[in-house]
């Protein structure tokens, strides 16, 4: 460590910062007045570096360089505009989730095009003209073009502040960001205000993208890397606040040039890597800022949105033809592995959809009964497949005694995190599940002697009597029925209904004296135990578990079985489950570009079915039955 690698390292914390804000001033603008989180951000960052890698190839590294990048920003916006005018004007009275899974969803189409047009290999970019050098600062050679970064941030920052503060446009777009349905009440003409911002705010994102040309390869990893640091600047700055972004944005990359410089240091004898927190600090920011000011550092506390949706039926108990369907499919379920044999691929499929139903279910319980958003019900899962591998490998417990030991793993999670969690709500609360769900991520991630690291644990295998997959296919349909069973009864309990109260009206469940942050706290913690057992069942059926089963990805697969199914119906998410992890097998299965037919198959569905599949057919059944 010196003083002059410190000052290069906080330099390189300035560029990286720039980079980042670009990405998050967009999506910043466009929640602040279209109230939507949209996931597909971080794909108009890929798709800016892709358009930039060709424009440059097309016109000529020498002389095309920069026209190049302003092209490739400007193509971005115009593909954000038509994405908003086709697709996303269409649901904008839509609950925020299926938002949410209408953007994801795009993710998937995007993912899938770009890999039909650019291919799969990594794409680095010529060296910038004219900014090809360095100079020397401190004895040290720094990059020419990072400098140039550096400028990006502050300019960008002043010309946007300029466009919102001394332009009729930005009054309007101030005055949306307050109260959206007022500006339209004057006799603004709304949807063209939403198109305008949603194609500036996707095209900073593909400036921000066509800037990281030569400095990183373009890869079809960007999007969800981009989008979920993206999400932390956004939230720690606060949601629609641009000098909160760029000071979010600072704070995080210098954090991480700090982390960097100071490498591997020995405290009180013990050596900590600070390099290895660099996959998580970011989300350590963002949960030490929800926890200590949960509008960010410069935000607010947003204006209520006007838009009522469909009022929602109570839950009721199954009557009789409910309990016959759900029995007469019980017993088909115990006899299909008698029809097939004992090691077949419709056994291992059943034995994912069973798993995926419990997940999805127990992820429903917080998201539809207690009105809770989360982006990280992954972590839960993934304590519940570790603990179980951990418990049989480390200790040498019976496969038997794991399966019940491992949920309580989980719910130990949920009792740390749901303590922090339920203080917040709405899109506040979902990304701080999100962040205690990566940290947990990073630490599996990078605690070889423990977890195995990024290899996992290996050789985790059912017990003799459960050695068949047959049998224990058998095991998972019962516990799966055991733990959905378990979770209906809560619901239809003293405490499910009053944790519904507490959903419906805060207020007035207070006033009756029911106390609704510990209701959650409980339903937080009774859901882990469930993910949990799911995320146990996963590692036996596989013989190992990874850190994957953590990550964001696994989260968002949750979600959109949930939402996919219906949030508002108790066999939305099992109907949701078994449609999205058979569509997903049986897509991937017959051809290369099977995220975009996902992604398509799930838009469509969203469009159709703004209600979920579930709430659909409860739809026309009602209408039916009602005279």
């Amino acid at each position: 460590m010196s003083f002059s690698g410190l000052i290069v390292q906080l330099l390189n914390g300035l560029a990286a910062a720039s980079s980042l804000f670009l990405v998050a001033a967009g999506l910043s603008l466009i929640f602040g007045v279209t109230r939507i989180v949209n996931f597909a951000h971080g794909s108009f960052f890929m798709v800016g570096i892709y358009i930039a890698y060709t424009l440059v190839d097309r016109l000529g590294g020498s002389l095309g360089f920069w026209p190049a990048l302003v092209l490739a920003a400007i193509a971005v916006g115009v593909l954000g505009a038509i994405v908003e005018v086709l697709l996303l004007r269409r649901i904008y009275k839509a609950p925020e989730l299926f938002q949410l899974l209408a953007t994801f969803a795009l993710v998937l189409v995007i993912k899938d095009a770009v890999l039909w047009l650019w291919g799969p290999d990594e794409l680095l970019g010529p060296r910038a003209r004219g900014l090809r050098g360095s100079v020397e600062i401190l004895g040290r050679q720094f990059p020419s073009y990072d400098l140039f970064l550096i400028a990006v941030g502050p300019v960008v920052l002043g010309l946007v502040w300029l466009l919102l503060t001394r332009t009729r446009f930005g009054t309007l777009v101030r005055a949306a960001t307050q109260d959206r349905e007022m500006v339209s009440a004057l006799g603004v003409n709304q949807a063209w205000l939403f198109t305008a911002v949603f194609a500036l705010g996707a095209l900073l994102a593909g400036l921000g993208g066509a800037l990281q040309l030569p400095r990183e390869p373009a890869t079809l990893e960007l999007d969800l890397h981009t989008i979920g640091a993206a999400f932390v600047i956004v939230v720690v700055g606060g949601m629609g606040s641009l000098p909160g972004a760029y000071l979010a944005a600072l704070l995080v990359a210098e954090l991480k040039a700090i982390c960097i410089w100071l490498g591997v240091v020995d405290v009180f004898g013990i050596s900590v890597s600070f390099s290895k927190l660099t996959l998580m600090v970011d989300f350590l920011v963002m949960a030490a800022v929800l926890v200590w000011r949960p509008w960010g550092l410069l935000g607010k506390p947003q204006a209520p949105s006007r838009y009522v949706g469909t009022p929602e039926a109570p839950l009721r108990q199954p009557g009789r033809t409910a309990i016959a369907v759900a029995a007469l499919l019980g017993l088909v379920l115990v006899a299909v592995p008698l029809l097939t044999e004992a090691s077949s691929y419709t056994t291992v499929l059943l034995i994912d959809l069973l798993i995926a139903a419990l997940f999805a279910t127990s992820l429903h319980f917080i998201m539809g009964p207690a009105g809770m958003h989360s982006f990280g019900h992954a972590a839960y899962f993934g304590l519940g497949a570790y603990g179980a591998a951990l418990l049989v490998r480390s200790v040498g417990m019976p496969m038997e005694l794991a399966l019940l030991v491992a949920p309580l793993v989980a719910a130990v999670g949920a009792f740390v995190y749901g303590w922090f969690a339920v203080r917040l709500s709405g899109v506040y609360l979902a990304m701080l599940t999100l962040a205690f769900a990566q940290i947990t991520w990073a630490i599996t991630y990078q605690w070889d002697s423990f977890t195995g690291g990024s290899n996992g644990l290996t050789g985790v295998w059912p017990s003799a009597l459960f050695a068949d997959k047959r049998m224990y296919y058998w095991l998972t349909l019962a516990l799966v029925g055991l733990g959905i069973w378990w979770l209906r009864r809560v619901l239809f309990s003293p405490f499910g209904y009053a944790l519904r109260a507490g959903r419906d009206s805060m207020l007035r469940a207070d006033a009756i004296g029911i106390d609704v942050k510990r209701m959650q706290w409980v339903a937080f913690i009774v859901a882990g135990a469930v993910g949990g057992l799911a995320g146990a069942l996963f590692a036996f059926s596989k013989g190992s578990i990874s850190p994957e089963s953590l990550n964001v990805t696994k989260s968002i697969d949750g979600l959109v079985m949930v939402l996919l199914g219906g949030i508002q119906t108790l066999a939305g998410p099992v109907v949701g489950a078994v449609t999205f992890t058979w569509l997903h097998d049986t897509v991937a299965r017959n051809t290369d570009y099977w995220r975009a037919v996902l992604g398509g198959t799930i838009l469509l569905l969203v469009l159709l079915f703004p209600q979920g599949i579930a709430g659909f057919a409860k739809q026309l059944f009602d209408r039916k039955t009602t005279p």
